[in-house]
């Protein structure tokens, strides 16, 4: 006999087994993107999308579909990077709207989630591609009608639909030339299926949940799954003496090396840690000697909150107890000072949040009088939750964000949606040149629908170029590429391919110039010498004596040279 309904406990168990398994094969989805270049992209945005949920999901000890519903779609939507991510996040949105207030799925309510979850994704991006993760979306969100129609045997039915969707993952070479010419599937449609087999096998029992628990677990967060019960603290051999636990509402950057140095800290002065992060927030737990350096060092990171210690030997607990709630209660309290004379502080009419990536970069941004600038781009895209935050931040009735970068843009309309008490406007910058142009066409005075219009105007007038290397064989535009060569990319495509750096950012820039450009601008990146950059500038100058060639320190990572022509 099949299954008829899942509840709300095996929903999250199928879910959290289908994060695992996109998290052990996200390399390998990485793989299947079109451009062989050294950062990650499909398989990364989508894992660490699903894992923000998952984060969410793993924290619910007897959930119901309300709650668990909630925990995917919100974590989702703030953990969404990348298109794929977005794309993703959107797919679990649309999936849980019909399953929020039943107390179990059955295929009637199956076949309803699947079809929302195809129309939510579909809506959210402006123009639809077909042969992508969308089209197998809705693929199977037909068949599903199809089979729930004839049966309500879940577990038959789900077999189905994901044979079904591997089908359709087939057929996306045919729908788009280039993954034909690559030889490969679309990515983001690999991640869904993939995601979708982890969760069928927890179904099925091929897999138990107790499997997935155990790798999961770890990244849940420090006040549930983390937290080691009394139990266990009495027959621990105790060598630190305090169970320590808060959360810090983070006020500056927080990346992964921030959080390793933060870990390594916590193993310093304690054991039994866990320390996540997730957007805005970081959860802690140690057990320690010393709670006030533990809480000393969150408090350097940002304000705390849902502090807790416990005296597992029941020792001068209430000495210490004290002394951190005196010293988080007075940073509180200074924190709250800094945030208070900020509110006061009138709204200008229009501030800038910009996507880039480089010391040298962020450095033009700023003096363009940018006020927030969000670390990433092509080489670590940010989330929905790190847009949405930036944007917080500035103090503007109208806020302007720039992604920089075409794999950002959709994150960034997604945090738009969510931002309420100000306009957001986004202005769809592919590229670190793109943005430049576009904050440099800022006229103060104009109406915000004047400058958006005269900003996208100027940006189009600008070409953009990228040099980096290729990380495997494959073939592009019909140029054949091999692992280690230079490549050019251009706004469209790859523009050239050669052994040579110098060599190939010439030739990249060549097919950019037309007899209309009048200004070169080149960015070069941390693994360029000035020297070198330098050397090629009076190359072009050379080459080109009728443009300006302008030379920037861009400091950026993977890529050699960032390159516009306008």
């Amino acid at each position: 006999m099949g299954v008829k309904t899942i509840d709300a406990n095996m929903l999250k168990n199928m879910f959290l087994a289908g994060a695992k398994r996109i998290e052990s094969k996200k390399e390998w989805i990485n793989e299947l993107n079109v451009f062989p270049v050294p950062d990650g992209d499909t398989g990364t945005n989508m894992t660490m999308t699903i894992m923000s949920a998952a984060r969410e999901v793993s924290a619910l000890t007897d959930p119901d579909m309300e709650s668990l519903s909630k925990a995917i779609s919100q974590g989702a939507l703030r953990g969404a990077r990348g298109n794929s991510g977005v794309i993703l996040s959107q797919l679990f949105r649309g999936f849980t709207r019909p399953i929020k207030d039943e107390k179990v799925i059955d295929s009637v309510i199956a076949a309803e989630a699947f079809k929302k979850a195809s129309e939510t994704a579909y809506k959210a991006v402006m123009k639809p591609k077909e042969g992508t993760i969308l089209t197998v979306a809705r693929g199977m969100a037909e068949k599903a009608a199809d089979i729930f129609d004839a049966t309500d045997d879940l577990e038959e039915g789900f077999r189905q639909i994901i044979e079904y969707g591997d089908y359709m993952l087939s057929l996306t070479p045919e729908m788009l030339p280039v993954l034909k010419q690559a030889g490969v599937v679309d990515s983001g449609g690999q991640g869904l299926m993939t995601v979708l087999k982890g969760a069928y096998d927890c179904l099925t029992g091929v897999e138990t949940a107790d499997d997935f628990a155990a790798e999961v677990k770890p990244s849940a967060p420090a006040g549930n799954a983390g937290k080691m019960g009394l139990d266990e603290i009495e027959t621990a051999n105790i060598r630190f003496g305090y169970c320590t636990e808060f959360i810090v509402m983070l006020e500056k950057p927080f990346d992964e090396k921030d959080e390793d140095e933060f870990k390594a800290f916590l193993a310093s002065i304690g054991d039994s840690i866990v320390c996540v992060a997730d957007s805005d927030i970081v959860k802690v737990h140690v057990h320690t000697n010393d709670p006030g350096l533990a809480i000393q060092k969150g408090l350097s990171y940002g304000s705390l909150t849902s502090m807790k210690i416990d005296n597992m030997r029941e020792e001068h607990h209430e000495r210490l107890f004290k002394d951190a709630q005196k010293l988080a209660s007075a940073q509180a309290q200074a924190d709250m000072q800094v945030k208070a004379e900020k509110k006061e502080e009138p709204a200008k009419e229009a501030g800038f949040v910009a996507v880039s990536m480089g010391d040298g970069m962020k450095k033009i941004f700023q003096e363009l009088g940018v006020d927030e600038i969000i670390e990433g781009g092509q080489t670590m895209n940010p989330s929905t939750a790190d847009i949405l935050d930036a944007v917080e931040r500035v103090n503007a009735k109208t806020v302007f964000v720039l992604p920089n970068n075409k794999n950002i843009i959709l994150a960034a309309q997604q945090a738009k949606d969510l931002v309420e008490g100000k306009t957001v406007v986004v202005i769809p910058s592919k590229t670190v040149p793109q943005g430049i142009t576009a904050v440099i066409n800022y006229i103060n005075g104009s109406s915000a629908e004047e400058n958006e219009a005269a900003m996208n105007e100027e940006m189009q007038r600008v070409k953009s170029g990228q040099i980096t290397y290729a990380v495997r064989d494959t073939v592009i535009d019909d140029k054949t590429i091999k692992e280690g060569n230079i490549m050019g990319l251009g706004d469209d495509g790859l523009l050239a391919v050669g052994e040579d750096i110098a060599e190939t950012t010439m030739a990249t820039i060549a097919a950019l110039v037309d007899e209309d450009s009048e200004i070169i601008s080149i960015y070069y990146g941390e693994d360029v010498s000035e020297e070198e950059a330098e050397e090629l500038t009076e190359k072009l100058e050379e080459a080109y004596p009728d443009c300006e060639v302008e030379l920037n320190q861009g400091g950026q990572p993977i890529y050699y040279y960032v390159v516009s022509v306008e």
